[in-house]
């Protein structure tokens, strides 16, 4: 993403979400106002790296006062691209697409699941939670007949890179993909990946950090 001639780091827009996420609480708390000390402070991110994150945009505060939480969360929206409502498709309606698309966050606030697909016949020409399942072989013309813009693959892993493919010769841009598998996209075409393992593992790492006793050196004393 570029604004104002500089590209913005993934890891910013990131936080623009967290950011909105904790000003639409304050909203519904019924704050008017917000300073930028306090906003940080709900993320735990120092007040200047907010700053910083909101600078590649423009100036939304305003010195003693704050920000209004109304119209920096309008703002936000806006950048996110969530004053408008996105179209998307899951393909895989196994048990992890099923529990996706029963997950509330999916069909609020700017996103629509308006299709699912597999190659299960006993699946195709069924409905989960009322959504048509269609085969992936009538994906491009389901992207083109419902104007898709999103696609979420919770397919098996080896079947993931073939999906993928599909996905993005139907002309899909954005691609989140829970399959534990890395896809390659040219720079065209934004894919993100959700490896809950590999998450797993960071948090297995420093749980492990609490147990193992150091060697000499500080270093790791390692089982012979």
């Amino acid at each position: 993403m570029i604004e104002n001639g500089k590209k913005v780091p993934q890891v910013t827009v990131k936080r623009l979400s967290r950011y909105l996420r904790v000003l639409e609480h304050f909203s519904e708390q019924g704050y008017e106002t917000i300073s930028s000390e306090e906003l940080a402070n709900e993320l735990h991110v120092k007040p200047s790296q907010l700053r910083k994150d909101l600078a590649y945009f423009g100036e939304f505060g305003t010195r003693g006062m704050g920000y209004s939480v109304s119209k920096l969360a309008e703002v936000l929206r806006k950048i996110l691209g969530l004053h408008r409502q996105w179209a998307i498709a899951i393909i895989g309606v196994g048990n992890l697409g099923t529990a996706l698309l029963r997950y509330k966050g999916l069909n609020e606030k700017g996103f629509r699941v308006a299709a699912l697909f597999d190659d299960d016949p006993e699946k195709v020409g069924s409905a989960r939670s009322g959504i048509h399942i269609y085969h992936v072989d009538n994906l491009a013309n389901v992207v083109k007949e419902k104007n898709i813009q999103i696609v979420i693959l919770t397919v098996p892993a080896p079947a993931a890179r073939a999906a993928a493919e599909a996905v993005i010769k139907a002309g899909i841009k954005s691609i989140l993909n829970f399959a534990p598998v890395s896809i390659k996209t040219g720079p065209e075409i934004t894919c993100l990946q959700v490896d809950i393992a590999s998450e797993l593992k960071i948090l297995s790492h420093y749980l492990a950090g609490q147990d193992v006793s150091g060697g000499k050196d500080g270093k790791v004393a390692i089982p012979g």
